[in-house]
C-alpha cells in the first residue's frame, strides 16, 4: 500500500490531509495497547468532510497510515512543537496520557527509521513538489493543513475546544489579508465558535512550509469533532451535523483562496 493519497488540482490550493489515515504496520499493530487498538486520536472522516474541495479545483494529499506508526505533522528530529503537553513523530502516549503500546511491545528504533523513510518522507516529499509546481503555474501556492480533534482532552486543554481553531504560527504562516478573509467567514456566521492562534498554533506542515514572503501561505484548521460525527466510539459520521460545518468551511476555503492572490 503507498502511504498517501495525491490528486492534482487546478487552482493554487493544496489541502493537506495527515492524519486520517488508518492503516498500521504489523509491528505497531500487534504492539498497540487495549486503549489505542480503536485509533482514537485519528482526524476521523476529514477526507470526506473535505470531499467539496475537489469541486473547487484543489489539489488533495491523503496520508494513509495512521499517526500511531508515525506522526506526518511533527518534524523529523521530533522536536516538540509545544511547551505544553502534546505527542511526538512516534507518538508514546494517546492525547489522554495513555500509553499507545503495552509494556514492550514499542517499535524498535529500526522500524521506526523505516517509517520515516516509507512513510513521512514520501509524503513530505509530494507536499513539497506540489507546493513547488503550483507557484511556477500560478505565481504562488496555498496550503490548507485539514484537521480534527474531540472537542474535550482535559490533558490537551481546558474546557471544551473551540468549534473552529485556526491555526498560523502566530501570523507567520500566512498574510495579514489571509487571516482577515478567514476572519471575516468566522464572523459572518453565529453557529460556531472559533479562535485564531489559540491552542492549536499550526503543527511542523504549518510552520515548515507557510513561508508568505517566498510565495507560500498555509494555514491549519483543526475542528473540534462533535460538529460532524460522533466522538465516542465508533466515530461515527454525522451527516445533517457535517452538511451545516460545510456551509461555514466552503466560504472559508474560497476566503482562503480568493485572498491567496494578494501576496
Amino acid at each position: 500500500m503507498t502511504s498517501f493519497h495525491f490528486t492534482a488540482g487546478k487552482i493554487p490550493l493544496l489541502v493537506s490531509i495527515p492524519h486520517a489515515g488508518i492503516q498500521l504496520t504489523p509491528e505497531v499493530e500487534a504492539g498497540l495497547s487495549d486503549a489505542a487498538r480503536g485509533l482514537p486520536d485519528t482526524d476521523w472522516h476529514i477526507p470526506l468532510l473535505y470531499d467539496f474541495v475537489r469541486d473547487l479545483g484543489a489539489s488533495v494529499l491523503i496520508g494513509h497510515y495512521s499517526r500511531f506508526v508515525i506522526d506526518l505533522n511533527r518534524p523529523a528530529d521530533n522536536q516538540p512543537l509545544y511547551a505544553t503537553a502534546t505527542t511526538g513523530l512516534y507518538p508514546e502516549t494517546l492525547f489522554d496520557g495513555t500509553p499507545t503500546f503495552a509494556a514492550g511491545k514499542t517499535p524498535s528504533a529500526e522500524a521506526r527509521q523505516g517509517y520515516l523513510d516509507t512513510i513521512w518522507q514520501p509524503y513530505h516529499q509530494q507536499l513539497q513538489q506540489e507546493l513547488t509546481r503550483l507557484k511556477a503555474q500560478h505565481g504562488y501556492a496555498l496550503l490548507f493543513d485539514a484537521h480534527s480533534i474531540a472537542s474535550v482532552i482535559p490533558r490537551l486543554f481546558e474546557g471544551r475546544l473551540p468549534d473552529l481553531n485556526i491555526g498560523t504560527n502566530d501570523g507567520v504562516s500566512c498574510s495579514s489579508a489571509a487571516i482577515d478573509a478567514i476572519k471575516h467567514v468566522c464572523n459572518a456566521q453565529k453557529d460556531y465558535s472559533w479562535i485564531v492562534n489559540g491552542r492549536f498554533k499550526g503543527g511542523y506542515i504549518t510552520r515548515a512550509y507557510g513561508q508568505p514572503e517566498q510565495g507560500v501561505q498555509a494555514v491549519q484548521l483543526e475542528l473540534a469533532q462533535l460538529n460532524y460525527m460522533d466522538e465516542t466510539p465508533p466515530f461515527a459520521w454525522q451527516q445533517d451535523r457535517a452538511a451545516q460545518l460545510q456551509k461555514v468551511l466552503k466560504p472559508l476555503l474560497q476566503a482562503f483562496i480568493e485572498a491567496g492572490k494578494t501576496v
